[in-house]
C-alpha cells in the first residue's frame, strides 16, 4: 500500500473521529442524563478491520493524543483521568489516555481476521468496544480508584450498566452496517 494512501485514508478516518465527538458532545449536552457514551472509537474499530492494526493503532494514537488534548483544554471533573497537565493528572492519566485507544485500533483487526463471517464481525465490534472500557476503566480504578473514598464501585458499576453497553450496542450496529459495504469499495 501506498503511504499516500494510507496517510489520507488515517486522515478522512480522523476528520470522521473529531466530527463525532464535537456532534454527539453538542447533542449530549442538551441530554440531562449524565450518560456520556463515547463513540469516537468506532472509526477506530472500523478501520482497523478494514485496513488492518497498524492503521488502526494510528488512529488509536491519535484518539488518545484527542482526549489528552480535549481534557487538558476543556477541564471538567474527570480531566485529571486523561491530562497529566490538569491538577491532580499525573504519568497514570497520560498511560489511560493512550494505551486503551491504541489497543482498540489493534484487537478488532484479529478477532474479525480469526472469523472472517458475520459473527465475527459482530464480535470484533464488542471486543473493540470493550477493549476500550476494559482498559480506561481499569487504569481508573488501579491508579485513581483512592481518590472516589469509596465510592469507586459504584462510579464503575454506573458506567458499565450504562455508557459501556449504548458504546457497544452502537459499535456493532454501525461497523455491521459500514464495514460490508467498506469491503466492497475495497
Amino acid at each position: 500500500m501506498k503511504k499516500s494512501s494510507s496517510i489520507s485514508r488515517v486522515a478522512i478516518f480522523f476528520a470522521v473521529m473529531i466530527t463525532i465527538h464535537f456532534t454527539t458532545s453538542f447533542i449530549l449536552h442538551f441530554v440531562p442524563s449524565g450518560i456520556q457514551p463515547t463513540l469516537v472509537h468506532i472509526p477506530v474499530v472500523i478501520a482497523s478491520i478494514i485496513y488492518g492494526p497498524r492503521i488502526g493503532a494510528t488512529l488509536g494514537l491519535l484518539m488518545g493524543l484527542f482526549s489528552l488534548t480535549m481534557n487538558t483544554l476543556v477541564l471538567t471533573p474527570a480531566s485529571h483521568l486523561f491530562s497529566p497537565f490538569v491538577p491532580n493528572g499525573n504519568f497514570y492519566s497520560l498511560l489511560i489516555a493512550i494505551v486503551p485507544r491504541i489497543l482498540i485500533g489493534i484487537t478488532p483487526y484479529y478477532i474479525y481476521k480469526l472469523m472472517r463471517n458475520r459473527t465475527g464481525l459482530i464480535t470484533a465490534g464488542i471486543v473493540g468496544s470493550m477493549t476500550n472500557t476494559v482498559f480506561v476503566l481499569s487504569g481508573i480504578y488501579l491508579f485513581f480508584g483512592s481518590q472516589f473514598k469509596g465510592g469507586i464501585n459504584d462510579f464503575l458499576a454506573l458506567i458499565v450498566s450504562t455508557n459501556s453497553l449504548i458504546e457497544v450496542i452502537a459499535t456493532v450496529l454501525i461497523t455491521s452496517a459500514v464495514v460490508p459495504a467498506l469491503e466492497k469499495l475495497k
